[in-house]
C-alpha cells in the first residue's frame, strides 16, 4: 500500500502535503512484518518466566535488562562497521536473518531453558546489530526538518506489527493448541513471517552510500571516540543515561497491572495489544508535532505519561477505567519518546558517523535499562512492588529534571531541535 509505484520511481512518498523518502516507507514495512514475528513469541514470555518457571521477580529483572544490555558491544561494532563500509543495508540486513534464524532455535529449544535463552539472546543480538543501521538510513533520508515526522511514521509501522503480532500467536494457538506441536507451529510460523520482513529489505530499501571520494579512514577508531569530545553527544549520552535509569521493563508493568486488577492470565497478552494500539494511533502525529514545537518537550512529556503510568499501577483507581487509562499513558509514552531522542541525535552527529553515533546513543540507554530493570527486580524482591515503583516514579521525575538541564539550553523548537 505504501510502496506506490510513483513513490518507488521518485524515491518519495507523499503525506499531509510533504514528502518523506521510500526508505522511511519501506524500513518501516520490513519493522511492521519484523514486529509480528518477534511479538508472536515474546508477548507471552513473561508470563512464561514468571508463572510456569517460576522466576523470581529479581532473576526476571535481571534476564530481561540483560538481553536488552548484553547486546552494547554488538550495537557499536555493527554501528561502526555499517559506517566503515557504507553499507548500512547489510549490515542490517545481517541483523534482521539473525532475529529470524533465532526463531527456528527456539524450535529445537525444546523445554531446555538454555537453549530458550541463547535462542532469545541471539534474536537481541539480531536486533541490537540491525537498530542503529536502520535509523541511520532513517535520518540519511529524510531532511532534517522532517525527522520527527519520518520516525514518528516508521515507529507507527514498527507499532503495527507489535499490535498484529500478540494477535497471530492468539490466532496460531487456538487453531494448534498450547501443547508442543501448538508452540512448534507459533515459531515456524514467526521465522516465515520474519523471512517476508528480510524479502522487503533486500527488494525495496535502499542503502545510502557516501560519495567513493571520501577515504575509508574517515571513518576510524579515533574519529569514533571523537565523537566523544563533542558537547553535544556528551549530552545526549547523559540524557540517554538518566532516561534508561528511569525505565522498567514492559512485563513489569504488565504483571503488576494484571495483579493488581486481578483479570485472568489469559489476557495478559492483550495488555501488550492495548499498548501497541495507542503507541500506533500517536506515533506519527506527535512525530509531527515535535518537528514544529519541539522535540526535546514532547519527549518530556512522555516521560511525564510514564510517571502517571507507574502512580496508576498502585493508585486508587480500579477496574476496566484503570486499565483503559493504564495502557493508553503507557502508548503514549512510546509514542512520544521512541525515536524523538534519535532524531535529535540525528540533528547533530556527522553524516559520515551518522550510525556509530546512533548506536553510541543506543547503547547507552541499552546499559541503564539493563541497571534499572536489574535494581527493579530487586527492590520488588526486598521491598515488594508497590514501593519498588514508588522509587521508580521518584527517578522519572530526576530523569525529567536531568534530560531538561541537559539539553534544554542546546535544542530549539522544530526544525532545529
Amino acid at each position: 500500500m505504501y510502496l506506490s509505484t510513483i513513490g518507488l520511481r521518485t524515491g518519495r512518498l507523499t503525506g499531509g502535503g510533504r514528502r518523506l523518502a521510500v526508505n522511511v516507507f519501506a524500513l518501516g514495512a520490513v519493522s511492521l512484518v519484523t514486529d509480528i514475528s518477534a511479538e508472536m513469541v515474546t508477548a507471552v514470555l513473561p508470563l512464561y518466566f514468571i508463572l510456569t518457571l517460576h522466576l523470581s521477580p529479581a532473576a526476571y529483572g535481571l534476564m530481561d535488562g540483560l538481553y536488552t544490555g548484553a547486546t552494547a558491544l554488538l550495537r557499536l561494532a555493527g554501528g561502526y562497521a555499517a559506517d566503515r563500509t557504507s553499507r548500512r543495508k547489510a549490515v542490517a540486513g545481517l541483523g534482521y536473518a539473525a532475529s529470524a534464524f533465532a526463531k527456528l532455535g527456539l524450535l529445537v529449544a525444546g523445554s531446555s531453558m538454555p537453549m530458550i535463552g541463547a535462542a532469545i539472546v541471539a534474536d537481541r543480538c539480531g536486533k541490537g546489530l540491525r537498530t542503529a543501521p536502520r535509523d541511520a538510513l532513517i535520518t540519511l533520508s529524510t531532511p532534517e526538518p522532517q525527522l520527527g515526522r519520518a520516525f514518528g511514521v516508521h515507529r507507527a509501522m514498527d507499532s503495527m506489527g507489535a499490535f498484529a503480532g500478540p494477535l497471530a500467536a492468539l490466532g496460531v494457538l487456538s487453531l494448534t493448541g498450547t501443547a508442543a506441536a501448538g508452540f512448534d507451529a507459533l515459531f515456524i510460523t514467526s521465522f516465515c513471517v520474519a523471512g517476508i520482513g528480510l524479502l522487503i529489505l533486500v527488494t525495496f530499501v535502499r542503502d545510502h552510500r557516501e560519495p567513493s571520494r571520501l577515504p575509508a579512514r574517515t571513518v576510524s577508531p579515533r574519529a569514533a571516540a571523537g565523537l566523544l569530545r563533542m558537547p553535544a553527544v556528551r549530552r545526549l549520552l547523559g540524557a540517554a543515561c538518566v532516561l534508561g535509569l528511569a525505565t522498567i521493563g514492559d512485563g513489569f508493568v504488565y504483571l503488576m497491572l494484571m495483579r493488581g486488577q486481578g483479570f485472568g492470565t489469559g489476557w495478559f497478552p492483550l495488555i501488550a495489544v492495548g499498548t501497541n494500539l495507542t503507541y500506533l494511533l500517536l506515533a506519527a502525529p506527535l512525530g509531527a508535532l515535535a518537528d514544529r514545537r519541539g522535540r526535546l518537550p514532547v519527549v518530556l512529556a512522555g516521560y511525564g505519561a510514564l510517571l502517571v503510568v507507574y502512580l496508576l499501577l498502585f493508585g486508587p483507581l480500579a477496574g476496566t477505567a484503570a486499565v483503559v487509562l493504564t495502557v493508553g499513558l503507557y502508548g503514549a509514552f512510546y509514542a512520544a519518546t521512541d525515536g524523538l531522542l534519535i532524531a535529535l541525535a540525528g540533528a547533530v552527529l556527522p553524516r559520515r558517523m551518522r550510525t556509530t553515533g546512533i548506536a553510541l546513543v543506543q547503547t547507552a540507554q541499552a546499559l541503564a535499562y539493563f541497571v534499572s530493570s536489574a535494581a527493579f527486580g530487586l527492590g520488588w524482591s526486598l521491598w515488594g512492588p508497590e514501593v519498588a515503583t514508588r522509587v521508580a516514579a521518584v527517578m522519572v521525575v530526576a530523569a525529567i529534571v536531568a534530560t531538561f538541564v541537559l539539553l534544554g539550553r542546546h535544542v530549539s523548537a522544530g526544525a532545529t531541535a
